[in-house]
């Protein structure tokens, strides 16, 4: 079962990247541009926000599944295992909440350069984070 989990988690994040960055440049676009928001835009921004938020429920049932999990918290000095055990859910954790946050903030909107402008920098934000802690040796 953990192995399964694994796989989907390392897989779904493949389309919740690439979902993430459709929406971070969509609404940069959108900003840049001074085009109107519309439900074309508001779908891209739901679509990352839900594949990220997925992202995280498998993480926290893969984190609690794995021997790196809660077990590992003596070892910490050890940057191996450091960076998934601790690093990698804390700062994904911060990103996701990040990107919630500027999703709820464009809903709160009353302008479209102000949605594309919460959704840009927020979403970003969270991309960046996500993309500091992705364990790069393990995907090539």
């Amino acid at each position: 079962m953990y192995h399964f989990i694994q796989k989907f988690h390392s897989g779904w994040a493949y389309l919740a990247l690439l979902l993430l960055i459709v929406a971070v440049v969509n609404s940069a676009i959108g900003m840049t541009s001074k085009k109107e928001f519309t439900a074309k835009d508001r779908k891209i921004a739901l679509f990352g926000l839900i594949a990220t938020h997925i992202q995280l429920v498998v993480g926290l049932v893969l984190y609690f599944v794995s021997p790196l999990g809660l077990a590992s918290f003596g070892q910490m000095a050890e940057s191996d295992v450091r960076i998934p055990s601790m690093e990698h859910p804390f700062l994904n954790l911060i990103a996701i909440v990040l990107i919630t946050i500027g999703w709820s903030k464009h809903k709160k909107a009353t302008t479209n350069e102000a949605k594309f402008k919460s959704i840009t920098i927020f979403y970003g934000l969270g991309l960046l984070l996500i993309l500091s802690r992705i364990p790069w040796k393990l995907w090539f």
